[in-house]
C-alpha cells in the first residue's frame, strides 16, 4: 500500500511559515515511504493527509492542521514502530532533564547554600543532564535503524 501526496494550495507560495510547513510534512511523507511501514499506519497516515487536502480555510487553520496532524503521525509511529526523527530524544530529555533534574538540584543548592537565589543553578544542570541522556537515546536509535532521515523543527 502507498501513502498519498499532499496537494499543494495555490495560495501557499505567499506565506513562508506556511511552505516550510508543507515541506516538512512532504519530507515526513518522504521518509516514511523508504521504511516499508504496515498497512494499518498507512491507512492512519493517508487518512490525515486525505483531512488536510479536503481543507480549504484560512492560512492560520491550514498551517495549525499541518502541525496537529504531523505531530499524530510521529507519536502514531513513535509508539506503534519505534522510529524516531534526528534528535527526537535530545529534544525531548532537555525539557525532562530541566523540570526532573534541575530544579530538584537547584532546590537542594539553595537549601544548602541558604539563599534561594541558587535556585537558579540546577536548571542548567539538568539541561546537561538531559542533553547528554537524550543524545545517548538518538544514537542508540541510529545504530539500531530506527531513526528517520529528517529533523522536525
Amino acid at each position: 500500500m502507498e501513502i498519498k501526496e499532499l496537494n499543494q494550495k495555490s495560495n501557499i507560495q505567499q506565506h513562508k511559515k506556511l511552505m516550510s510547513a508543507y515541506t516538512q510534512i512532504n519530507n515526513l511523507l518522504l521518509a516514511l515511504e523508504t521504511q516499508g511501514l504496515p498497512d494499518e499506519i498507512v491507512i492512519f497516515i493517508n487518512t490525515k493527509i486525505d483531512h488536510i487536502n479536503a481543507i480549504s480555510n484560512s492560512e492560520k487553520e491550514i498551517k495549525k492542521e499541518l502541525r496537529k496532524s504531523q505531530s499524530s503521525m510521529l507519536l502514531k509511529i513513535e509508539k506503534e514502530l519505534k522510529l524516531v526523527p534526528k534528535n527526537y530524544y535530545r529534544n525531548t530529555w532537555l525539557a525532562i532533564g530541566m523540570a526532573a533534574f534541575g530544579i530538584p538540584l537547584g532546590v537542594v543548592f539553595g537549601a544548602a547554600l541558604g539563599n534561594m537565589g541558587f535556585l537558579g543553578i540546577g536548571l542548567p544542570i539538568g539541561m546537561v543532564i538531559g542533553l547528554a541522556v537524550g543524545t545517548q537515546m538518538d544514537k542508540k536509535a541510529f545504530e539500531e535503524g530506527r531513526q528517520l532521515d529528517l529533523e522536525i523543527t
